[in-house]
């Protein structure tokens, strides 16, 4: 089976209305949908863009005000993938529960269905700067080509929950990421490949570009999108199937073929999935089944 795939480098820029904010995801979305995509991935925190809008008396919005605009979100993008018949990671957006901020991915769903993954590892930025909590569980998702899992940004960082994943059957990761420098998005980048050979899985990743002046924390921006594979043939040497161009506004397409990482899983030059030594560490698909 095979997913086309397409990952937004998503341009902060301020705004001046939330009308202005659909348009720029309408035309990603329409770009992805020229494509062919089946899959759209957006960056982490890019809704952090409704904050340059600010408030109608002029003054600037915290990250405290932007679950405020959750509903907007929600019935924009649900509709963008019951239009397009595409799935659309939605990047994250930042809710309140109960009182508490939570930093969540949310996979809209063609039929109009809605699920979310909240951040399970937050930096801290995050915990001193945004007053975040951390999500309570790892899920993954099934959808009509598969099942996967949305790792977002720091995320992809710890080794244990990507095993997690590809444990319940997780064949692709989605990792949104936000990183402001060279050092982040260079953390988040080599550490998606290392979780793509651990694994044996596909992990797609996008972050943000641009600067948002007015918003604390999101004034700078560095970022690039690609489609990561393991590092065995038949996938390619360096095991990039596609990646953008540093810090340019771009999608990017890729063709996942799910049937190449079975195949690589029983016959590669590595099978590091088979090989794990369960006897000297978690065995994360037997802990799965006993749940």
């Amino acid at each position: 089976m095979k997913i086309r795939v397409s990952a937004v480098q998503y341009h902060l820029h301020t705004i001046r209305s939330f009308e202005e904010f659909a348009n720029q995801c309408e035309h990603y979305i329409k770009t992805a949908q020229e494509f062919g995509s089946e899959f759209v991935l957006f960056p982490e925190f890019f809704t952090t863009q409704l904050l340059s809008i600010g408030s109608e008396q002029g003054t600037s919005l915290t990250i405290n005000e932007l679950p405020g605009f959750t509903e907007q979100y929600k019935n924009l993008f649900s509709n963008f993938a019951k239009q397009t018949n595409m799935h659309i990671i939605g990047g994250t957006h930042v809710i309140n529960r109960d009182g508490r901020l939570y930093n969540v991915a949310h996979l809209f769903y063609p039929d109009g269905r809605i699920e979310e993954q909240a951040k399970l590892h937050i930096t801290p930025t995050e915990v001193h700067e945004w007053n975040m909590s951390p999500g309570e569980g790892l899920r993954v998702f099934d959808t009509v080509k598969g099942r996967i899992a949305i790792l977002t940004c720091y995320d992809i960082e710890f080794p244990e929950i990507v095993r997690m994943a590809k444990a319940k059957g997780a064949d692709v990761i989605f990792c949104p990421s936000c990183t402001d420098d060279r050092h982040g998005f260079h953390r988040v980048r080599y550490t998606s490949h290392a979780r793509a050979i651990e694994n044996q899985v596909y992990v797609v990743v996008t972050g943000t570009i641009g600067s948002l002046p007015t918003v604390d924390f999101m004034r700078a921006n560095f970022g690039q999108a690609a489609v990561i594979t393991p590092n065995d043939i038949p996938f390619p040497p360096k095991g990039i199937m596609v990646e953008g161009e540093l810090n340019d506004d771009m999608i990017v397409t890729a063709d996942l073929d799910l049937s190449l990482l079975y195949e690589v899983r029983e016959r590669g030059s590595v099978t590091t999935w088979r090989d794990r030594r369960t006897d000297l560490y978690v065995d994360w698909e037997k802990e799965n089944i006993e749940g």
